[in-house]
């Protein structure tokens, strides 16, 4: 099972010092957050995708690059890439090259996001985003699995023998998870494709989270990707903890109280009781989780949500610190001591590269240009006798 932190790249006020971090800051403390994840054995960092104050995580695929070049196991992954708004040939491409460069260390999750001002701003209609989250999705994975690509759809302009390039590293695509809060027809789209279904709950209860993933499940069995607990599954949570659980209750309160997605509705209090956002020592992060288990099943990848809300730096290192060093080591051994027989294990490049059974090319093969399917001599005998 694999465990990590995803951010939203959130530029909010400390509401303890009313300082407010400029977006180099920001996106500097990001990088840090990633480089110590790696050091502390987390397996995934995942960043947002929003173009809209007060956010900085319009970049993703920089931002992963930038963290890949300086860490060395962890995956880099998105929470969420906008499968909506950005152009499926521009994410074929860039997680493309994403994944050439990380040697494999990277997948991503697509989404529809939480802004809905984004579908104009690039030339959609939020009327159509599911639409455009089937369509488009439906096209990067052609672009992806297809090395010559001729398509027509409502959303582009065609394409008529397009290659993506670089072509997937060592013949494998990267791995897609479908992030859905309330949507269920991402949860049907995952498991058409028979890829991973993540369901981010954390302004959700158990409920609402456990209809979607049974949803998924069954439905991934329906497309003969398995049976139903064969499913790749992720989800979300967040956490803040400090040895004295009410040390982090009084320390969490105002930013719980000030956040912008969360501030001045529930109680923090009532906040716990109906979503996973657990603030408490690390034991009772641990028994917390280990209780998502229940409701959902074995799943393969948990993310929590640890650097929102104006937490200072300096207190979300310490948080991951916490988290890697007390938390997920004994969330590992468990889960695993719990895992029903036949479950997948969380996928990987190296994982998928095996069991697609990718190969290098036979060196004494002709040479052939596999995006036309013509010899280099024969293209040049045409070209010669167009003249």
């Amino acid at each position: 099972m694999q465990f990590g932190i995803m951010t939203v790249g959130d530029v909010t006020t400390d509401p303890t010092t009313g300082r407010t971090p400029t977006e180099h800051e920001r996106i500097k403390a990001t990088v840090e957050i990633a480089k110590l994840a790696d050091e502390v054995g987390l397996d995934v960092f995942a960043v947002g995708q929003h173009h809209n104050p007060p956010f900085v995580a319009s970049s993703p695929t920089t931002t992963l690059a930038w963290i890949g070049a300086q860490t060395k196991n962890i995956i880099l992954s998105t929470s969420t890439t906008l499968i909506t708004t950005t152009d499926p040939v521009r994410i074929a491409e860039d997680y493309g090259m994403l994944q050439h460069l990380t040697d494999g260390r990277m997948d991503l999750m697509l989404g529809r996001g939480n802004t809905g001002p984004v579908y104009p701003w690039f030339g959609k209609d939020i009327r159509d985003g599911i639409d455009l989250a089937i369509e488009n999705y439906a096209l990067l994975r052609r672009l992806w699995d297809e090395d010559v690509v001729t398509w027509e759809g409502r959303f582009r302009t065609p394409l008529h023998a397009f290659t993506a390039t670089p072509r997937p590293l060592d013949g494998v695509a990267p791995f897609v998870w479908h992030g859905s809060i309330r949507s269920p027809e991402i949860a049907e789209q995952a498991a058409y494709y028979g890829d991973g279904f993540f369901s981010n709950h954390i302004f959700w209860g158990p409920g609402h989270t456990k209809r979607m993933v049974e949803l998924y499940r069954r439905r991934f069995a329906h497309y003969g990707h398995g049976t139903p607990e064969q499913a790749i599954v992720g989800i979300g949570g967040q956490v803040f903890m400090r040895r004295n659980s009410q040390d982090a209750v009084n320390e969490f309160r105002p930013y719980f109280d000030n956040a912008p997605v969360y501030g001045g509705g529930p109680s923090l209090e009532d906040f716990m009781a109906q979503t996973p956002l657990t603030v408490g020592s690390p034991e009772q992060v641990i028994e917390r989780t280990l209780g998502f288990r229940d409701y959902i099943g074995d799943y393969q990848r948990q993310l929590f949500l640890m650097d929102h809300a104006g937490l200072p730096l300096k207190t979300v290192l310490e948080q991951v610190e916490l988290l890697g060093t007390e938390v997920v080591p004994v969330l590992r051994r468990e889960f695993e001591a719990l895992r029903a027989p036949g479950v997948p294990a969380a996928p990987t490049h190296a994982a998928r590269r095996a069991v697609q059974g990718a190969s290098e090319p036979d060196e004494g093969a002709v040479a052939v240009d596999r995006w036309t399917g013509t010899r280099a001599e024969e293209d040049n005998a045409g070209a010669v006798s167009r003249l």
